[in-house]
């Protein structure tokens, strides 16, 4: 199935019944130790996706304390940003008629259409103040072509565009990516299918994510990231509750 699908609803994607027909203990890891070979990956925790932001994501602010404290166990942490131009492509008031969470073609295929949101240069855009992440090397922008979205951290939403992450990591001898942040079903399952596709080993650490859930979205990129091999944990896999 192609990744793009994953801005369209569930049912589009024939993935409405969501994983409550997979086995949770499908998903059950033991004890994770991150090592020297193993990156954080904090994926756009912003004010414009927090409560008071532009596309708050409920409960968004609740994944700043627990990726705090997942920090101290990595030696290797990237964050990304979302850095849209004004007028961006993916705005929805871009686009005359229609309103936000509608969709559209683009060029690359179909693409939800957001509020104007994450605008450079904004406090809107800005990363959230309560992050503290002492080992954090790079931040990735990602969304700044003003005709492309990009929810990845790895790879604009035309599948053609990079953004160096992957060569970046590889360079550094990572092989083991951990995903937290905003929003679950969007740019944090992007991030860790296209980590996927590019041969690391993926988690997804559940407790330190927040969904928008668009359509069934959020059980649709569960769905599908378990079936890519993305290993679903829980922050108390890596570091006592």
């Amino acid at each position: 199935m192609h990744r793009r699908t994953l801005v369209k609803s569930a049912a589009a994607l024939g993935l409405a019944g969501g994983f409550g027909s997979v086995s949770l203990s499908a998903f059950a890891q033991a004890k994770v130790k991150p090592n020297a070979k193993s990156a954080l990956i904090v994926v756009d925790v912003q004010n414009c996706f927090i409560d008071g932001g532009t596309l708050p994501v409920k409960g968004g602010a609740e994944v700043v304390p627990v990726i705090n404290k997942l920090a101290d166990s990595f030696e290797n942490i990237v964050v990304t940003q979302d850095w849209h131009t004004a007028g961006h492509a993916s705005f929805a008031s871009t686009h005359a008629g229609k309103k936000p969470f509608e969709t559209t073609k683009l060029s690359y295929g179909t693409q939800v259409l957001w509020p104007d949101h994450c605008v450079q240069g904004t406090e809107d855009a800005a990363l959230n103040k309560d992050l503290k992440l002492p080992t954090a090397q790079v931040i990735i922008r990602k969304g700044f072509h003003k005709n492309v979205d990009s929810y990845s951290a790895f790879e604009e939403a035309d599948r053609k565009t990079s953004t160096g992450l992957a060569g970046y990591l590889k360079q550094r001898g990572i092989n083991t990516v951990f995903v937290t942040g905003l929003a679950t079903d969007f740019c944090v399952a992007w991030t860790a299918l296209d980590a996927r596709k590019l041969g690391f080993q993926v988690y997804v650490i559940e407790d330190a994510t927040r969904a928008i859930d668009l359509n069934g979205s959020l059980a649709a990129a569960w769905k599908q990231m378990s079936a890519k091999g993305v290993k679903r944990i829980q922050s108390s896999d890596i570091v006592a509750a």
